[in-house]
């Protein structure tokens, strides 16, 4: 049974063609109104109590849910025509495009993961005594508040709040599970006359709190302040944000979802081997400092992890994967969005991919400005920053002729910059990030740009992000074998200097990707491109600096065979002929030890360093100083012995 698809022009504001996107959707369709939130809400009520219904229309998704509610049935979905597509000055049809945008709202919604947070309403104020007192006395009733003071305030007796003299020295920890340490900690003593006392000043006091009202003005205790949940900052100078800090702290009790933004594998991440450091990627790019260093891999504390999806974006391997939603059903929207826009008749269409920030920019201009050109098709993200390289591309790939990022307040551009530029490399001047504040603005640049061509036979993006990210590089450059990449690229080559390796294989055994290997039988280095992760950590391991790294994308079949970086020759034990080790090193330390070391002052020692394991073991167990060779066993006593120890007792 098809989905219902219920469509409204919005009292004749906008060109919808309801045959033709029935078509293009498979979405039945009995046609399109004028007024379905008002004069003809019987027509939605009696479609949502059907089941299985979308509504052309976000602004009045409310009310369409609350009439869901009073009918006992399932919620409708939603989905935006008109601010996204309808509402425009371009004159070509938006038919291409709203097919697009209802098939993207069709597919299934993924499921998140979160954990549960519980916040019981302890709060701690800091700040000048004035702000501070007054900010506690609007919140003595929601919350249980301890004011902060710096040394030498003038305490004031009351019992609606705490106070406490010192410094805050450091703060750890998010909303529900603070803990601050304090030097030259006080409290007031109870009772008395005039002022209270003061208990003598200690340092290292740890306090807990569920809340911080940071009223102070100065530097933030958390980077990123504004990921922080649970850290409250206003500056004391302004009533409206002192306001709204301390509306925003009166809500912040109780059990909240704390969603799990990102997936790590521990096995996958290539951050450290054997104490040697390698990618630190994410570590460089986290905003929050949510990620930390764990010895061969990095941890990432998901209570502190605000969900900017920069790590995601920038980490070579796949050990950490953004998961709201999963990098597989960003491909599938793209992919969704590409194809049915072609299918519908549309042509070199071009991504713009926003946050929510994006949104009502797209809103206001829709209703007071040009709106969107026919071709531009928007597509929302929860996190621009972890929109990378690959998602860059595999929207090209998958036929779109350009790829438009607008930039929000919250955009993370550590991550974002070398993404485009990585992906600028790939496929040059496709990709544009959009530094637009100023809707009308955004309409303008937009509907100026001419429109480019797109790929004539796009491809299915599947696999992981760089299996996506390869394949698409081969089908934007058809007839380009080998592609340079700026420094830092996930992809690339190994460079050995075959005169100064000794093929000792260090980096092979640390290699966290398995691009290095050896050959059991022969003396050999051996790489395959396509595992490499850039990573660094063979360069830092290899003792006679013989690596170096060259950034690029090998579009052949190549890339995907191991090749011979270095070889030797054998060498051949003296006594069974079995080949070992490299002739050239043997030959090396013989020079060195033979004659000049007293170890190897004998010429049968010397021999040894020239056989195989199996005959070292054997000469050694034979020589006349056997380092194997114990004491005499004694005899093992037998019947008559035990009875003649019997008789001499």
């Amino acid at each position: 049974m098809s989905k219902t698809l219920l469509l409204c022009d919005c009292l004749g504001s906008q060109t919808v063609d309801a045959t033709r996107l029935s078509a293009a959707t498979d979405a039945a369709c009995s046609g399109c109104y004028s007024s379905l939130c008002t004069t003809q809400i019987d027509v939605a009520a009696k479609a949502i109590q059907a089941g299985d219904v979308t509504i052309a229309c976000a602004q009045e998704a409310h009310r369409f849910s609350e009439l869901a509610e009073e009918l006992d049935a399932e919620q409708p979905q939603f989905v935006d025509i008109r601010d996204r597509a309808g509402w425009t000055d371009d004159k070509a049809s938006t038919t291409a495009k709203m097919a697009a945008l209802i098939a993207d709202a069709a597919l299934p919604a993924p499921s998140y993961k979160s954990i549960d947070v519980v916040s019981e309403g302890t709060c701690l104020i800091i700040g000048p005594q004035e702000v501070a007192m007054a900010a506690a006395d609007k919140l003595t009733d929601t919350l249980s508040v301890t004011i902060l003071l710096v040394a030498g305030s003038v305490v004031e007796p009351t019992s609606a709040f705490d106070f406490v003299v010192g410094h805050l020295h450091q703060a750890s920890g998010t909303i529900g599970q603070f803990e601050v340490k304090i030097k030259a900690f006080q409290q007031s003593t109870l009772g008395g006359r005039g002022t209270p006392a003061l208990t003598d000043a200690r340092d290292g006091a740890i306090s807990h709190c569920d809340i911080i009202l940071d009223l102070t003005g100065d530097t933030p205790l958390f980077p990123a302040p504004e990921k922080r949940d649970g850290y409250l900052r206003a500056d004391p100078k302004s009533a409206t944000a002192v306001a709204d800090a301390i509306f925003a702290a009166s809500q912040m009790v109780g059990t909240f979802e704390k969603p799990l933004f990102v997936r790590l594998e521990t096995s996958l991440c290539a951050h450290s081997r054997a104490e040697k450091p390698a990618c630190s990627n994410c570590l460089n790019v986290c905003p929050t400092g949510a990620i930390l260093s764990a010895g061969e891999h990095v941890t990432i504390d998901p209570m502190i992890c605000a969900g900017c999806g920069s790590c995601a974006a920038v980490c070579p391997s796949g050990a950490i994967t953004y998961d709201m939603p999963s990098p597989d059903h960003t491909f599938r929207r793209i992919n969704t969005l590409a194809s049915t826009y072609r299918e519908a008749g549309g042509t070199d269409a071009t991504l713009l991919v926003h946050d929510d920030h994006g949104a009502q920019m797209i809103g206001l201009a829709a209703r007071h400005g040009r709106g969107l050109p026919a071709h531009v098709i928007p597509m929302e993200v929860s996190a621009l920053s972890g929109f990378g390289h690959a998602e860059m591309l595999a929207a090209l790939a998958s036929g779109f002729a350009h790829v438009d990022i607008l930039l929000g307040p919250k955009t993370e551009r550590d991550a974002l910059d070398p993404q485009l530029a990585l992906a600028d490399a790939i496929s040059a001047d496709k990709v544009t990030l959009l530094d637009i504040a100023d809707p009308d603005a955004l309409s303008d640049h937009l509907f100026d740009k001419a429109p480019t061509k797109a790929l004539a036979t796009p491809i299915l993006p599947l696999g992981t992000r760089r299996q996506v990210a390869r394949l698409a590089a081969k089908a934007l450059n058809p007839d380009v074998e080998n592609i340079a990449l700026p420094q830092g690229a996930p992809y690339g080559a190994v460079i050995v200097d075959t005169d100064a390796c000794t093929l000792c294989l260090a980096c092979v055994s640390l290699c966290p990707s398995g691009a290095l290997g050896d050959n059991p039988d022969l003396p050999q280095l051996r790489f395959q491109e396509d595992a490499c992760l850039q990573c660094g950590l063979c360069t830092n391991v290899c003792p006679e600096k013989a690596i170096t790294l060259a950034p690029q994308l090998d579009l052949t079949d190549a890339a995907f065979t191991q090749s011979i970086l270095n070889e030797e020759e054998p060498f051949a034990c003296v006594e069974c002929g079995t080949l070992f080790g490299v002739k050239s090193t043997v030959e090396k330390i013989m020079e060195k030890l033979a004659g000049n070391h007293a170890m190897f002052a004998n010429p049968k020692a010397v021999r040894m360093i020239q056989m195989c394991d199996g005959c070292r073991i054997n000469a050694q167990y034979h020589s006349e100083n056997n380092p194997f060779a114990g004491g005499e066993r004694p005899r093992p006593r037998s019947t008559d012995d035990y009875l003649a120890k019997r008789k001499d007792h």
